[in-house]
């Protein structure tokens, strides 16, 4: 009997699995992508619609011998459920920031600067339920149960309500240095809501085999009735699970419209006034931080076409001199940490291939600057950065970029999140055994 097993992707786009082989090779893929402008009530349904689909589409000869399944989702999308899983509310979604209304009482329940101190965390999201929309008051004295993306769809396979990871439980507030929902958080909530009321997640590893598939899910889809559900994780870090990067120095870099670092670390790294924090992965860290600047700022003056015709016309070893911060708006978060930080971008020159090569420049610059603050407070030293995401296909930008980061620059093994997360699945049931 061959052993597979399943990652499944919930990106912002549409949903993806990856099946794998006990040696990485990947076996299927599916998606379903999601249609446009969606209503909020619909999302569950589309969600779950997606869920099945993607196993649905797996090949049957496949899915007999899948052991293990893991999802993961968009990190800080949540859910508030009742006693049987169905959502009491439309679900919240990872960049949604009406957390601003309650940012005044979070700062009196967290720490000063805590990462969950944020219009966009989960613990923002769920005190802006309790308090402003007070929808626990509109439900029969129940428990309520807080749920991330990734959690809910696994409670859909597993049946097992209740049950989180610590990757997306960090912005929620959980203490993933000591395993723990801290004092301050518990106090908190009972001060808004009796705890009776409220079911916070139970947090294991990600990658922990939490329950074989309900007998319903077997028998549906013509899956092993042991086929393990696994922890999932956040849709980040399961792409840097699959890029290859897994020894202490090691370090990812997306070049989508933000530019985001994630660097594995022996020691974890907080320092939220520079948009530092770290989650723990195994016995190491995965810490790093996202700026504001990156594809965005590219895409606000030149086309794709532009991109890559221009960027072929740049020489890489003649540096413009040229000193910007690009964004598209005021305020960056990491690695300078500013909600007032505005753009720099003058003196703009009259040739636009020597504008993209400053702008160019000037992201790179950001990038190493991040990766300098880390090892400075304290992380594992950088030894080589795989890219992923749109930026990482300009071999101008890597040629660049090389100049400043002074590491030699990868590409990924993999790119897709989904084989991250089929990664997590399979040694899951590998660790168990």
């Amino acid at each position: 009997m061959v052993n597979f097993y399943i990652g499944i992707d919930f990106g912002t786009s549409g949903a993806r699995s990856i099946t794998i082989n006990a040696e990485g090779k990947v076996v299927a893929e599916t998606q379903f992508p999601f249609p446009p402008l969606t209503h909020p009530s619909e999302w569950v349904e589309l969600w779950k619609t997606a869920l099945f689909s993607v196993i649905q589409q797996i090949p049957l000869n496949v899915r007999r011998q899948i052991q293990a399944i893991a999802i993961n989702g968009t990190s800080a999308t949540v859910l508030l459920c009742d006693h049987q899983g169905i959502p009491v509310d439309v679900p919240i979604l990872y960049n949604d920031s009406r957390g601003a209304a309650v940012l005044d009482l979070l700062k009196k329940i967290a720490p000063a600067d805590h990462l969950v101190i944020n219009a966009t965390s989960s613990l923002a999201k769920l005190i802006w339920w309790l308090t402003v929309k007070n929808t626990y008051l509109q439900q029969p004295l129940t428990p309520l149960y807080f749920l991330h993306q990734a959690d809910w769809l696994s409670f859909l396979l597993h049946g097992k309500l209740g049950i989180s990871d610590d990757h997306n439980s960090l912005k929620l507030g959980y203490d993933v240095e000591n395993l723990t929902y801290p004092l301050w958080l518990i106090n908190g909530l009972q001060s808004l809501i009796h705890l009776d009321l409220l079911k916070l997640p139970d947090v294991v590893s990600p990658g922990t085999p939490i329950s074989p598939i309900t007998p319903e899910i077997a028998d549906q889809f013509q899956l092993p009735k042991t086929c393990q559900v696994c922890a999932g994780t956040t849709d980040s870090i399961a792409a840097f699970l699959a890029s290859g990067a897994k020894i202490p120095g090691e370090a990812v870099t997306s070049l989508g419209s933000t530019l985001v670092l994630k660097l594995l670390s022996y020691t974890p790294i907080n320092h939220l006034k520079s948009g530092i924090y770290s989650h723990r992965l195994g016995d190491l860290w995965l810490t790093g931080g996202a700026s504001n600047t990156g594809g965005g700022v590219l895409r606000q003056f030149f086309s794709d076409n532009e991109l890559d015709n221009f960027s072929r016309q740049i020489n890489p070893n003649i540096k413009t001199n040229l000193d910007y911060y690009p964004l598209i708006k005021k305020g960056d978060r990491f690695p300078i940490n500013d909600p007032e930080l505005l753009p720099r971008l003058e003196p703009r020159p009259d040739n636009p291939i020597e504008f993209l090569q400053g702008l160019l420049e000037s992201i790179a610059r950001i990038e190493a600057q991040g990766y300098q603050l880390l090892q400075q407070l304290g992380a594992t030293p950088l030894t080589q950065v795989y890219t992923a995401g749109g930026g990482a296909k300009n071999p101008t930008w890597t040629a660049i970029r090389q100049q400043y980061l002074k590491v030699p620059i990868m590409q990924p093994v993999h790119t897709e999140a989904a084989y991250g997360s089929a990664l997590l699945a399979m040694k899951g049931i590998e660790n168990q055994a």
